[in-house]
Formats: structure tokens, sequence, C-alpha cells
């Protein structure tokens, strides 16, 4: 029996570890796409005890604690913070086969060095040992960060952010890791969601544009994109729950946007006929900017009305939200390209059955300005776990270039996070360590610690310009 969690965890070949130990283990990290806060890494936030740097707003480990029927009182509530830590542990031995599991233990191992299993028991002992770890000062924020070895981090920003603790990051020079931005224009294209009129009003008012019609509106969201730009943005992100494409022309978008402005709801239709002029208008800003589109879609909102009214968006309650994104992705890809206008784009849908069109689609659109120029992004979300990461990289492989993936991404708002691209790391090992040992490509280890170490970061290093 193999003991749990060893240095050669998720190994079970020699190629495998060969291939984790001399080539992935050692690889810096780009993480970019994830949640974190730069105003706390600009303060280099130093945390009190593990609930606030495990539980605050960790929505992976909220779901995990409702799943086993504990008050919300202990989760997004005012619950002592030891009492808080005490249920998840209660909670944590059930989830065996989720990879909150093992991302747990892997924090708990590398940041804190605790070899141990948590329960109930142990909950008491490891409290007090993460309580007395936080002490040190390397335990910081920017210290975990130096510690994980993370070259670069894409956060993701609202066009009204004034960008304020990325510029204040990018004068200290006592800090390595670059921290940049990433334009995530949501609020301004969800006209048909609560909150659109307050939002265009601030654009306006940050953007110093009067927002009366498409072109003004267009003209607002390009400045905000010059203030990103000027803050060393290479990213844009897109979160578009389900794909949309439906054109109209400029009066019809000015009549939907009128509508829009004067606190009238508008239809079904007109929100994807608005939604899809903006996003065609900031492909061909991003590829105008060299900007990196990303685009995720396929999710569900807030399924649960009672809980959106009690707790608000964000807060655990989403779902997988399959729909017939796949033409209109298709679509939206082959407008840009007619126009010369497609940037370098990475594809993410939260419905794993998708696998086999995003890596059947992105061969379709592919340039020679980089190798890989459209890419399947790496496992999202709820397949973010051993089996959906596995089926990825598999479906990568057989339909498009794997040795061209730009790799894993936390996604994540914590800054313990950075494990998960070891546990990723360690899955791909393992697969390609698989073909190799089952005749499937030759033992050449400099070819393979060539993909290998590309993946990991390489690949991500040149797409992103950094």
């Amino acid at each position: 029996m193999t003991a749990f969690l060893t240095e050669d965890f998720l190994l079970t070949t020699e190629t495998a570890r060969d291939l984790y130990h001399q080539f992935a283990e050692r690889m810096p990290i780009i993480d970019y796409h994830c949640h974190v806060s730069p105003k706390e890494i600009f303060e280099d936030k130093h945390f009190d005890n593990i609930t606030k740097l495990w539980l605050g707003g960790d929505h992976y480990k909220w779901r995990l604690m409702r799943s086993n029927g504990t008050d919300e009182y202990y989760i997004t509530g005012d619950a002592p913070a030891y009492d808080k830590f005490m249920k998840f542990a209660e909670a944590l031995p059930k989830a065996i086969g989720n990879p909150m599991y093992h991302w747990c233990h892997l924090e708990l191992k590398r940041y804190f060095g605790y070899e141990g299993v948590l329960n109930a028991s142990t909950a008491p002992e490891v409290w007090a040992l993460c309580e007395e770890k936080l002490k040190d000062p390397a335990m910081s924020v920017r210290g975990i960060i130096k510690k994980s070895g993370v070259k670069f981090i894409g956060t993701t920003d609202d066009p009204i952010d004034s960008l304020e603790y990325h510029r204040l990051i990018a004068k200290d020079k006592s800090f390595e890791t670059v921290v940049g931005p990433s334009f995530r224009p949501d609020k301004a294209l969800n006209i048909d969601k609560a909150g659109w009129l307050d939002y265009i009003s601030k654009l306006s008012e940050v953007s110093g544009v009067e927002i009366n019609s498409m072109e003004a509106l267009r003209t607002a969201l390009s400045a905000r994109m010059a203030h990103f730009k000027t803050h060393g943005c290479r990213a844009s992100d897109h979160g578009l729950d389900f794909m949309v494409y439906a054109e109209a022309d400029e009066d019809t978008l000015n009549q939907i946007l009128e509508k829009g402005l004067s606190g009238k709801s508008v239809t079904a239709d007109e929100a994807e006929a608005f939604k899809t002029s903006l996003l065609l208008f900031c492909g061909r800003e991003y590829t105008r900017l060299g900007w990196v589109m990303q685009i995720h879609y396929n999710c569900l909102r807030n399924p649960n009305s009672a809980m959106l009214e009690r707790l608000g968006p964000d807060t655990g309650f989403d779902c997988i939200g399959p729909n017939d994104g796949c033409r209109k992705l298709a679509k939206l890809l082959d407008r840009l390209y007619r126009e010369s206008a497609l940037p370098r784009t990475v594809i993410y849908s939260l419905d794993a059955s998708d696998n086999a069109f995003i890596d059947t689609l992105i061969g379709a659109f592919q340039g020679t300005e980089i190798p890989g120029k459209l890419q399947h992004g790496s496992a999202w979300w709820f397949n973010d776990n051993k089996q959906g990461m596995r089926d990825q990289l598999i479906s990568l492989a057989n339909l498009s270039l794997l040795g061209n993936f730009v790799g894993m991404l936390t996604d994540s708002r914590s800054f313990l996070s950075y494990t998960r691209h070891e546990y990723f790391r360690r899955i791909l090992c393992g697969l390609i360590g698989e073909w190799v040992e089952n005749g499937e490509y030759p033992a050449d280890m400099d070819t393979l610690g060539t993909i290998i170490s590309d993946i990991c970061y390489g690949n991500a290093k040149r797409y992103f310009g950094l």
C-alpha cells in the first residue's frame, strides 16, 4: 500500500517520478488568472490565524461545509474563527475523492510543515501549529508568494478600478514578483442584470465620457483599457455565464442602450445583441493592444435564489450550466478572424462535455503569431480535480498539440492555492509517464523535459509576453 501524500504522490511510474522531480518540480509559477487582492499584496498582509487565511472567501470550502450540514453561522456568519476551523475539520475527512482533501493537506505540508492528517481530533494541534507558524514574518502574503516561486500574478480587475495598488506594487523594487491587472468588463456588458445602470454611471465618471450612445460606451471602455495598459495589463477576462452571439445594427444597439439607460428591462434577445457587440469591440481592441482574451462560459449563477437574497452573489452557490454555446463561440471567433482582429484567446467552459468541441474549434483558428495562439484553458472550477484535469489534458493531446499548452492557474482568492500548480504538475507528469511506459511515446528525456517545462512555465511566459 502506498502511503498518503509522499513526495511521489500521484507519480505512479518511474518515468512520471523522473519527469516531476527533474523538471516540473523546480519550475517557477506564472499564475496568469486569479482573484487575490492586490491591496493585500501591497500591504504584505499577515493573517492572525488559519481561518482568516484559509476559509475567508473560499467558496470551495464553504460548499464542502454546507454539504456536511454545517450551519451558515460557521461558514459566512459571525462564529469565532476557531469554531469555524473546527467545523471545517469535521467535514474534511468525508471528502474522499474530492480535490479539496489533497489541496488542504498539500497546503498544510508545504506552508506549515504539517505531516499528519486534518480531522476533528487533530484540529486543535493543527490550529496551534498554524497560529505559531503565522507569527513568522516569512508567512506574510509576499513571503508566501516568494516561497511559492511565483514570478507573475494576473489579478482580475474591473474597468473602473483605479489600479492604485498595482502602481504601488510596481514602484516597490524590493518585491520581485510582477503583479499585473486583467481587464474584466462583465458589469458593463450585463445590461440585463441588477446594478448595470449604476455601474454605467460610475464608468462614465471615471472615464470622463458621457455614456449616451454605443459609440460613447466604446470610447469609455477604450479609455479604461488605456489606463490598464499603463499599469501593465496583458490580458482580459470575460465571465459570460452563457455564450452569446447575435448581430444587430448600430441603430438597434443604440435603442437597446437607451432602454437600459432609462431603467427599463431589456429582453433576452436584446441583451444578447448588446453583449455580442461589446464582445466584438473588446476583441478588436485586445488585438490592437496585444492582450490575451480569456472567455469563461457555461456557468449557471445563483440557482438558489433564497441564498442569493441572503448572502449576495459569489458566495458558493453557482453550478455547471450547459447550453448551446458552441455554435455561438464559433461565430464570435469567425467574425473576429475574418476581420483579422482575433486576439490570442484562452477558452474555458464549465461544462466538461465541451472539451472536444473546444479542442477542435481552436484548431480551426490558429495563427502564425505564436504557437498555440488559441488555447483550451486549464480544467476550470468544478473540473479542477484529478479526473477533470486528466480529461482536459487527454482531449487536448488527442485533438491539438499538448506541447503548446499554457498550463495551470489558480483562479483562487487564497494565497495558499499555489499548491494547485503542484497538484496539476503531478497529474501532468503522471499522465505523460503512463504514455511513455506504455510505449506510446519514446523515453526521450530531453524532449519530454522540454514539453514538461514548457507546459509548467515556458509556454505561459511566452504567451503572456513576460
